[in-house]
């Protein structure tokens, strides 16, 4: 299948995606942000029916094997679950094997734009990089995808378009918004004039969800006196609002958290050093997977400033991506 705009938001918790269906509205789909080696065997054929698959891929990349997709295992021996965290992370296998999942799933075959995003910090140092090695002809294990063109946009800018296209006039007005994307490894902030984003007051830092998960298993292990490996399983009670499951014992998230506020308060505190008390923004836009979990502190923190938290903000830089991607294509053609 040929699709004219693809957007993939590979994040380091979550890789969501975007794309214009056949029938003219927006397929979106998301999976965990995990590329462990392929196993060697797979056991769940040979249950005669009992045993069902998982929804996973196998990705070749480099001629290694990666197991990607919704079903990927959020568990493993001394918490090796293939995520990887680290601030090259997009140079790495493990983000081309989610990336070429995320094609893989939706059935395509040749994409004329691929749209993807990097934190603000990152733009400078790895857009370029992106743009090299994702253009042109891949085989990753399911035949040839071909892929015209990569445009690489700071993250933020998604929830921005997305946020703002809904409104009169769609996206592209002159008001001021302070947009927030709160990751799983990385908090992003862009101020913006319109689409003119201001570089002296956006910026972004390691800080999101992953840091609060982790500082939760920390305190956890001292109170249980025993290590916990398992922050992806934290991450997902923490979303689903549920007790965490840990040897024979239903653990209460909420005091935990409660614990963890000096992570949350640390990444908001920096942001307010960089953007001022901003009288002038029409709002801020909170966005991302831990959108949630940020939100009071962002409200103690701009009191006097209207607070937007995006429906699904899991997908929304996805979602904006799209719209992006599909109106610098069409300004392309009435070009040409």
């Amino acid at each position: 299948m040929k699709t004219p705009v693809f957007a993939i938001d590979v994040g380091y918790g979550n890789t969501k995606y975007a794309y214009r269906a056949a029938s003219g509205t927006v397929a979106t789909g998301m999976f965990p942000s995990l590329a462990p080696l392929a196993a060697s065997r797979a056991l769940a054929g040979y249950g005669e029916g009992v045993l069902k698959s998982r929804k996973v891929a196998t990705v070749i990349v480099d001629q290694i094997e990666y197991e990607v997709g919704p079903d990927v295992s959020l568990t493993a021996a001394y918490g090796k679950t293939g995520r990887a965290l680290a601030d090259d992370y997009v140079l790495t296998n493990n983000y081309a094997a989610l990336l070429f999942g995320a094609i893989h799933f939706a059935g395509v075959t040749h994409i004329d734009r691929l749209v993807l995003g990097l934190p603000v910090h990152n733009m400078k140092k790895f857009a370029a990089a992106l743009k090299e090695r994702f253009a042109g002809e891949h085989d990753f294990g399911f035949g040839p995808v071909v892929i015209d063109k990569v445009i690489v946009i700071p993250q933020p800018l998604g929830s921005l378009v997305l946020a703002t296209s809904a409104r009169p006039g769609g996206f592209g007005g002159s008001d001021a918004h302070l947009v927030v994307d709160v990751g799983y490894f990385t908090t992003d902030w862009v101020y913006a004039n319109g689409l003119t984003m201001d570089d002296k007051l956006s910026g972004g830092m390691p800080g999101g969800a992953s840091q609060i998960s982790q500082r939760i298993a920390n305190l956890i292990a001292r109170d249980e006196g025993e290590e916990v490996d398992s922050i992806e399983l934290i991450d997902k009670a923490l979303r689903e609002q549920k007790p965490f499951f840990f040897y024979g014992k239903d653990i209460a998230l909420a005091p935990y958290l409660k614990r963890a506020e000096p992570v949350i308060t640390g990444v908001v505190k920096e942001m307010q050093t960089s953007v001022g008390r901003l009288p002038n923004v029409r709002s801020i836009i909170l966005s991302g997977g831990g959108a949630a979990l940020y939100a009071a502190a962002i409200r103690e923190a701009f009191p006097r400033v209207v607070i937007e938290l995006i429906d699904s903000p899991c997908l929304a830089n996805a979602r904006g991506f799209l719209i992006i991607g599909e109106a610098l294509l069409a300004r392309e053609r009435r070009a040409a």
